[in-house]
């Protein structure tokens, strides 16, 4: 059996967009995969539903990379938002566009779109092999020359010869989807710089007893407010979070956590306006009427109108309202707590989740060591990098993995162009 042109390591957003990319110019090519089906982390992605890009601009994917957006130009200008949306729509997966410009599938499945990409990736005849996990890449010369695999449970000891390798093998979030890292320790071997690995789209961390206290509540509608520790407004978004037994976690945290860039030195401040459709006078007019029609209610009752009831006896512990008050006894200042807290429901912060629980592993491959356009190693002539093992990762919104199809496309097409000039010459092993 002749060894392939192209060796793609991971079978996720990224490797498959490479695959495919490089057997649409005629290269032969196999795509390695250490799970038992590929794709399993998009199975996840967008709740299940699988948020594949967003409706934008390649200008307004960039503003929402918070570091090294300006290394993105060139594969966004090739591959845009429309050229992806384009691209599943060819392979018969019908999309729309929710809040936020947020590309879906009309069936709301991800699976559709891990099918569409596997028929496209059999249809043009790249052998996939499952379970199989690359323990090296293999260099002569300067030039990569094949790759060193094992199967799950076997010894290493066996290669495949190639004339390029794309690695995509992710990040370290989400180990179980198969992002351990074996591309990290790979990259590293090969002489490469591996820049700041950690979280990001993240659950929060919080040493306020209260949020284990109300674990389980979801609010909807909300607006959080992050600030660093110059009290720079760094976040401001209205949504859902959710509390949990250690903090915070839900859309408004994670799509926050992006923002704060250094979670592990500095400190960030976090407000919730639980009513954010009412302004002060609004809300404390709305206090009023209600103190009045329930004058003699126990405030502990009479706030299950205004707040969930897993959140009212936190907002009475921290205004200092003593639950079994009747409300016509409420003073005029403990009024003005009440509705200050409302407005800003302030919440701790002392740091993320392990990254196995992020969404996104932020850091990676130093981008001035890869070419721009073809991520081609600056190092290894034949090495290619492809989405998250790059230092690159954005905001959510479907950026993250437009990041991945733009990539993953250019190393597939600049590692075709590199193996079929047949710069490169490996021997047998």
């Amino acid at each position: 059996m002749s060894s392939p042109d192209i060796i793609v390591v991971g079978g996720g957003a990224a490797g498959m967009m490479a695959a495919i990319a490089a057997a649409r110019l005629g290269a032969s090519v196999t795509l390695m995969e250490r799970n038992q089906k590929v794709g399993r982390k998009l199975y996840i992605t967008g709740k299940g539903r699988c948020n594949v890009t967003n409706h934008c601009t390649p200008e307004e994917v960039r503003a929402a990379v918070p570091r090294n957006g300006k290394f993105l130009y060139s594969v966004l200008e090739h591959t845009p938002p429309s050229w992806v949306e384009e691209f599943f729509q060819d392979l018969g997966v019908d999309l729309k566009v929710e809040r936020g410009g947020r590309v879906f599938p009309t069936s709301d499945r991800s699976i559709d779109i891990i099918d569409a990409l596997f028929r496209e990736v059999k249809r043009l005849n790249v052998t996939v092999a499952v379970q199989s996990r690359v323990s090296s890449v293999s260099v002569q010369n300067g030039a990569v020359s094949g790759v060193e695999i094992g199967t799950a449970g076997d010894k290493w000891g066996w290669g495949e010869c190639c004339k390029a390798v794309i690695l995509a093998t992710g990040g370290l979030s989400y180990p179980a989807t198969g992002s351990t890292g074996d591309g990290h320790w790979m990259v590293e071997e090969l002489g490469h710089t591996l820049v700041d690995i950690k979280p990001s789209l993240v659950p929060l961390e919080s040493p306020d007893s209260f949020c284990a206290k109300m674990q389980g509540l979801a609010l909807k509608n909300v607006v959080l407010t992050v600030k660093d520790q110059r009290k720079k407004v760094i976040f401001q978004e209205q949504g859902e979070l959710l509390f949990t037994h250690f903090g915070l976690s839900g859309p408004l945290i994670l799509s926050a956590s992006a923002h704060m860039r250094n979670l592990e030195k500095e400190q960030y401040s976090c407000s919730i306006d639980l009513k954010p459709a009412l302004d002060e006078l609004t809300l404390d007019a709305r206090l009023v009427r209600e103190l009045t029609a329930g004058a003699n209610k126990d405030m502990d009752n009479l706030l299950g109108t205004l707040a969930p009831r897993l959140l009212i006896p936190i907002l009475l512990e921290r205004t200092g309202i003593p639950g079994t008050k009747k409300a016509h006894d409420l003073t005029k200042q403990e009024r003005r707590r009440l509705l200050e807290l409302f407005k800003n429901f302030s919440v701790s912060v002392s740091g993320p989740r392990p990254i196995d629980e992020a969404i996104v592993t932020s850091g990676g491959v130093k981008v001035s060591e890869v070419d721009p356009k073809s991520m081609q190693s600056k190092k290894i002539s034949g090495l290619f990098f492809a989405g998250e093992l790059l230092d690159v990762d954005a905001y959510t919104g479907g950026f993250n993995l437009q990041i991945a199809w733009a990539t993953g496309r250019a190393a597939g097409e600049g590692a075709a162009a590199y193996a079929l000039a047949g710069r490169a010459s490996p021997g047998k092993k």
